[in-house]
């Protein structure tokens, strides 16, 4: 009987310390949540319908952009549930302004949602497109529809909430307060209040049901702190977006990590861009390159990256055994060339400029026309292509196999008796993978190192994210196109680069229309790559013909092609002049240099 009753207690014990572990706050908490996500969505949808009236009954411009933001405000205060649990839904539901092109089935899907209409309303109301907005409201409708469906069924759990919520931090941090989706309004910063305000209400709700209430009290307070100084931003051209970002948003998400930690609430097993043990997005080794490749057995490693390195520089992966990967992409110069355009194996010029690949692992699409998913693939292209290496995957797999050193080091890793294809091309890749350092003095800046920038440097970010609008593209802190906090999908844009710097002809080089022909929005369309390291690898844009920074940015901030008299009917870089001052881009160009690692 004792054993029994010993047993019994030890159960109860366990119990009691895995529900701790676990920390399955209160289930009617979770159904709360889940029902103030569902009574948030009858008021966007109530407000749609009012909006939809009003337009009907052309109501005056000023009260439309009114009901206009109160439906963006409250799609806000959701978002971090529907951009979590509904990434499809969210994507056209506030996704850029760009139709979405489905290349496997060679179709295009009109753009929608929440950005589309931003443009007839903003910068004034175009009464006469009344159908069009019509239209579109009411496919919103649809939006709201399925997020009632999806939270009506679907049950929350404490992981997944607390997962969603430090997405919207990173959300607001790289696309929120940059306006990236209110380029025409210029909302951004008033609208992330509403954005951190859906973070406060969901863990004001939790309070109760956790063991450090505190800890809450604590991220409601930056919270406040945080929404008080957005409420003042005032000129979004003048607003301090490094010292907000430093000061608020990092220490909003160190609070959550740190709640996390001390609730011992685990992190979901899945494979996610930020690593679960980074506090905030610049925190060290935040990024999971692992993320971003095809299957297990391609993940980096130590081993991988050392022979990868070693073959990098080695001569046997050419026809010809005279150029190796590094005869075109040279460390000094954060790995591309220094050339407008690299010369053929006969000596003729090729006709696109050597890319920098260093952090090309954070990218869905290598080469500037993004031909190639990922870095296996790219190695290969490059390797047999008859102008850039000449060389056969079959006889450098012979080669390879007849070397003694080669042969032992691909055996350890591998455990695989001879040297296989997929190998090689996955030793390159873990090399190519361990080139983002993350390690710049902006980097090393944004994790305490307070005297690494200068007060031009600061100013330069505060350009680069406000003004300028580098960061609606160049998405902070990877600065590339890949999109965050999901990583899931890096863009291309249409600029209407010219021949060089002169700005006279259109660059004849169509991009990604090189290998989609029928379908317009990729005319001319190229990668945008990161800008780390840019102040090493001149010369500039796909073709190599912008000499200098200052030259590129006199491109941007003029406008692009159109500007330049070029016929782009799917510019995706907005036509309007920045109206930077030479001191202005030469404090962007000074913070550029601070992205050396």
């Amino acid at each position: 009987m004792k054993y029994w009753l010993v047993i019994g207690l030890i159960a109860v014990v366990l119990l009691a310390i895995m529900c701790k572990g676990n920390h399955a706050t209160d289930p009617q908490d979770l159904q709360n949540i889940r029902q103030l996500v569902l009574k948030i969505n009858i008021a966007f949808d109530k407000q749609i319908d009012q909006e939809i009236a009003n337009v009907q009954n052309n109501i005056s411009a000023e009260k439309l952009q009114k009901g206009f933001s109160r439906l963006r405000s409250t799609y806000k205060s959701m978002e971090w549930a529907v951009a979590y649990f509904m990434p499809e839904t969210a994507r056209f539901l506030n996704g850029p302004n760009l139709d979405e092109i489905e290349l496997e089935e060679n179709t295009v899907i009109e753009a929608e949602g929440l950005q589309t209409l931003e443009e007839y309303f903003y910068p004034s109301y175009q009464v006469a497109e009344k159908q069009a907005i019509i239209r579109f409201l009411k496919k919103l409708k649809n939006k709201s529809m399925a997020i009632d469906t999806y939270f009506e069924v679907n049950t929350l759990s404490l992981p997944q909430l607390m997962e969603s919520l430090r997405n919207q931090v990173f959300r607001i941090t790289a696309l929120g307060i940059t306006g990236f989706d209110t380029p025409i309004s210029g909302q951004g910063l008033i609208e992330s209040i509403d954005g951190l305000n859906g973070v406060a209400n969901v863990l004001a709700m939790i309070k109760n049901q956790v063991d450090h209430p505190g800890e809450i009290d604590k991220i409601l307070s930056l919270i406040k702190i945080a929404n008080t100084v957005l409420a003042k931003s005032g000129n979004k051209d003048q607003f301090d977006y490094l010292s907000f970002t430093d000061q608020h948003l990092n220490k909003i998400s160190d609070a959550l990590h740190q709640f996390r930690k001390l609730e011992n609430i685990p992190s979901l097993n899945v494979n996610h861009p930020i690593s679960p043990e980074a506090s905030n997005l610049f925190s060290q080794d935040a990024f999971n390159p692992d993320f971003f490749v095809a299957s297990d057995r391609q993940k980096i490693s130590p081993e991988k990256v050392a022979l990868g390195a070693k073959l990098f520089r080695d001569n046997i992966l050419s026809g010809d055994q005279t150029r190796s990967c590094i005869s075109c992409h040279h460390p000094d110069k954060a790995f591309a060339d220094g050339l407008r355009v690299p010369s053929t194996l006969s000596g003729t010029k090729m006709d696109r400029n050597t890319p920098s690949i260093s952090y090309s692992n954070y990218q869905h699409g290598q080469f500037w026309d993004m031909r190639r998913e990922d870095l296996e693939g790219q190695s290969v292209d490059v390797i047999t292509n008859k102008d850039e290496m000449h060389g056969s995957m079959i006889e450098i797999a012979k080669r390879l196999n007849q070397h003694k050193t080669y042969t032992k080091e691909f055996n350890n890793i591998y455990k695989t008796d001879t040297i296989e294809n997929w190998q090689v091309q996955n030793v390159l890749a873990s090399y190519v993978r361990s080139l983002g350092k993350f390690n710049s003095r902006f980097d090393r800046y944004m994790r305490g190192q307070s005297q690494l920038l200068s007060a031009d440097e600061k100013a330069g970010f505060n350009l680069f994210v406000g003004k300028a609008k580098c960061a609606t593209c160049h998405f902070v802190p990877m600065f590339n196109g890949t999109v965050p906090p999901e990583y899931a999908k890096t863009e291309s844009e249409v600029l209407g680069v010219a021949t060089d710097y002169s700005n006279r002809q259109l660059d004849p080089d169509r991009g990604r229309g090189r290998y989609h022909e029928t379908v317009a929005q990729l005319q001319y369309a190229f990668k945008t790559p990161t800008v780390r390291n840019s102040s090493k690898t001149a010369p500039y844009m796909h073709n190599g013909g912008y000499v200098t920074l200052e030259q590129v940015m006199d491109f941007y901030n003029k406008g692009g092609g159109q500007q330049f008299g070029f016929k782009l009917d799917y510019q995706t870089l907005p036509t309007d002049t920045l109206g930077l001052t030479a001191e202005e881009t030469a404090k962007i160009i000074a913070f550029l240099k601070a992205l050396e690692d």
